[in-house]
């Protein structure tokens, strides 16, 4: 999952894009309104997190200037601003969720979960044989037993989970689960891919190489006849 954080706090940016990062999320920052636009306008995000005091571009003109492009992109506003009206204007220009600052980062963290789910339409456990994949507190578990991935091995897994059955190349498994400034080559996906393969092992899940394509998650054999 990639967001794009609208911050021009560098404390709070800091802060919010060290703990997404470790929770699996791919992060891109922008601390200026024009920044945020222009990055809305070139890539595609699965959630936006939008500060409305940005400077050179408001948070909410940010908002007005992506529904415009009528982008259905998830937005969670974040304020120092915590009057009602403030509220209420956020809401009615498209904002999908709205925290006012300060604010806990646990509850940033679950609303961002909240907002992935609603978007996705997908469920929030995912079984897939003797795999079960809970989007809520992001962990996998194979027959009630806790699965020990690191946080790319997670974003990954929870890509092909999603797209199951449907190729995944190399080039969308690195905009998914990096943001700007990390070097993530293709490579390191090969390894990751690998790591992840032989931890399913016991799953009957598999990752199926395409070569010079990219990757699908294969279900096991007594789903498949199903």
């Amino acid at each position: 999952m990639r967001i794009l954080l609208a911050e021009d706090d560098r404390i709070i940016a800091d802060g919010l894009c060290r703990s997404l990062r470790q929770a699996g999320y791919a992060i891109d920052c922008a601390d200026d309104g024009v920044a945020a636009d222009t990055a809305l306008m070139t890539n595609a995000y699965d959630l936006v997190i939008l500060d409305l005091g940005l400077p050179r571009l408001s948070g909410l003109d940010v908002l007005r200037r992506l529904r415009a492009r009528n982008s259905a992109t998830p937005v969670l506003i974040l304020t120092a601003l915590d009057g009602v009206d403030d509220r209420v204007r956020g809401l009615d220009l498209g904002a999908d969720d709205y925290m006012a600052k300060p604010f806990e980062l646990v509850e940033l963290e679950a609303r961002v979960r909240a907002l992935s789910r609603r978007s996705s339409g997908t469920p929030t456990i995912i079984q897939c044989g003797s795999l079960t994949f809970d989007q809520n507190d992001r962990s996998a578990l194979v027959n009630g037993e806790m699965l020990e991935l690191s946080a790319r091995e997670l974003g990954l897994l929870e890509i092909l989970l999603l797209r199951a059955k449907r190729l995944v190349s190399k080039d969308q498994l690195v905009d998914h689960l990096c943001g700007w400034g990390e070097e993530v080559s293709h490579n390191a996906i090969e390894v990751y891919v690998h790591r992840l393969r032989k931890k399913l092992e016991s799953t009957g899940v598999n990752i199926i190489t395409v070569r010079g394509l990219g990757y699908y998650l294969e279900k096991p054999a007594e789903e498949r006849r199903h």
